[in-house]
C-alpha cells in the first residue's frame, strides 16, 4: 500500500531536475515508517551505488552508476535540499567529511617528520647555495693566488660546477697559511 502523497512532497518532485527525479522515479527513497521485505527479485538492489553480487549466478555487477554519476547527483541532491533521502555511498558529503576527519589530509609531508619529495632543483637547492657561499669565501684567496702564479700560466685549479677546486688537495692550496709554503716551494723549484 502506498503512502499517501501530500502536496508539500507533490511541489518537492515538480521543483527536482530531470536526473534526480529519474532516479527517485528508478529507485525511490525508503523510509522508516515504510517495512517493506528485502526484495526477492536478485536483480533488484537495494542500494544502486554499490556493486552487486548475484546470489543465483554467484558473479559481481557493478554499480547502477559511476563514481563520477553518483557526484552529480549528490551535487545536485545537495542543492535541491534532497540529499537525506539519498542512499549512502563513498561520494556522499557525510561520507567524504568523515574520511576527512578520520584520515586527515593524507598529503605527503604533512605529518610531523614528513617531507614533500619536490623537484630535484628543490631538493639541491640548499647543497648547492652552501657550496656558492663557500666558494665566494675563498673567492679572495683565490684572486690573490691567481695573481701570485702568474695570470693563469700553468693554473689547474679552476673552480669545479659540484662544489670541488679541481683535484686532489686544492682545497688547501687557497687557505692563506699553505699559500706562503706553496710560494717556497715555487722559489726552491725555479732555483
Amino acid at each position: 500500500m502506498a503512502v499517501p502523497a501530500t502536496t508539500s512532497h507533490i511541489l518537492l518532485a515538480q521543483s527536482l531536475p530531470p536526473r534526480l527525479l529519474h532516479f527517485f522515479t528508478r529507485f525511490p527513497p525508503t523510509t522508516t515508517n515504510q517495512t517493506t521485505p528485502p526484495p526477492t527479485d536478485p536483480s533488484r538492489k537495494t542500494n544502486p551505488f554499490t556493486p552487486f553480487l548475484n546470489p543465483r549466478t554467484q558473479r559481481w555487477h557493478g554499480p547502477h552508476y559511476s563514481l563520477r554519476r553518483q557526484a552529480d547527483l549528490f551535487k545536485l541532491a545537495q542543492e535541491h535540499g534532497v540529499l537525506p533521502l539519498m542512499p549512502m555511498s563513498a561520494k556522499h558529503p557525510e561520507e567524504k567529511l568523515r574520511k576527512r576527519v578520520e584520515h586527515g589530509l593524507r598529503v605527503k609531508g604533512t605529518g610531523e617528520g614528513q617531507r614533500v619529495k619536490g623537484k630535484l632543483w628543490e631538493r639541491t637547492l640548499g647543497t648547492r647555495l652552501e657550496v656558492r657561499r663557500k666558494a665566494m669565501e675563498r673567492m679572495p684567496d683565490m684572486i690573490d693566488l691567481w695573481k701570485e702564479r702568474g695570470h693563469g700560466m700553468g693554473w689547474k685549479k679552476f673552480p669545479k660546477g659540484k662544489g670541488k677546486v679541481g683535484t686532489g688537495r686544492e682545497n688547501e692550496v687557497f687557505k692563506t697559511e699553505n699559500r706562503a709554503m706553496w710560494v717556497y716551494e715555487r722559489a726552491g723549484s725555479s732555483l
